[in-house]
């Protein structure tokens, strides 16, 4: 893992968010960057999961991002206490929306074989409207091939835009400025981004 800037002291922590809070967006990118080291010392409790460690990072300094737009300095605590619950709750969000969609996929998982031979899988057996079974079938098959996709074809930062874009993994949906101001880049740069995403996923989702 990358190495990270060091920490800042208590007076030039107090300096920056006070220069943020007066508005200054430099100072937001350097409380965020000065403070990466802690987001990657929270990750390590979760090196057992088999999430990439990028992806970790980039979730958990969603979570520092969000920690310095809601932190009050009045309170007396430090900036690091507070940081450090916000980017465990945000990877803690981002593992059980991944269980949810882990357990929904795992609904078309084979179980079986029928009489005949024929697959069965555990969705088979859960009463349903005949109707529609097809288009939930395909809709849970192609969410899985999608999200195999996504690990496989895109990268750390790609995947990111995505999740946050479209609500993926459960998590919420944010619009293009929304994602932008999040992570401290441009909308442009978002959207960019975002396309580059969905051209390298297109040829698997495209009719043959």
């Amino acid at each position: 893992m990358k190495s990270f800037p060091n920490p800042l002291t208590p007076d030039e922590e107090k300096y920056y968010m006070q220069r943020y809070t007066e508005g200054d967006l430099q100072a937001k990118h350097i409380l965020i960057e000065r403070n990466l080291r802690l987001v990657a010392h929270v990750i390590k409790k979760y090196q057992s999961v088999n999430d990439d460690p990028e992806d970790l990072i980039s979730i958990g300094t969603i979570g520092l991002i969000k920690a310095i737009m809601t932190f009050n300095s009045e309170k007396g605590n430090r900036l690091a206490a507070y940081a450090s619950r916000c980017i465990d709750n945000e990877i803690l969000m981002h593992l059980r929306a991944k269980k949810k969609v882990s357990k929904e996929i795992s609904l078309y998982e084979p179980i079986g074989t029928d009489k005949e031979g024929n697959e069965i899988k555990l969705y088979d057996i859960i009463e349903t409207d005949e109707d529609d079974v097809s288009d939930k079938v395909d809709l849970k098959e192609n969410i899985k091939k999608l999200y195999t996709k996504m690990e496989h074809e895109l990268s750390p930062r790609e995947r990111l835009v995505l999740k946050m874009r479209y609500g993926l993994y459960g998590q919420e949906e944010y619009t293009q400025r929304e994602i932008a101001h999040q992570l401290s880049i441009s909308r442009s740069y978002v959207s960019r981004i975002e396309k580059s995403a969905v051209e390298k996923l297109r040829p698997f989702f495209c009719s043959s």
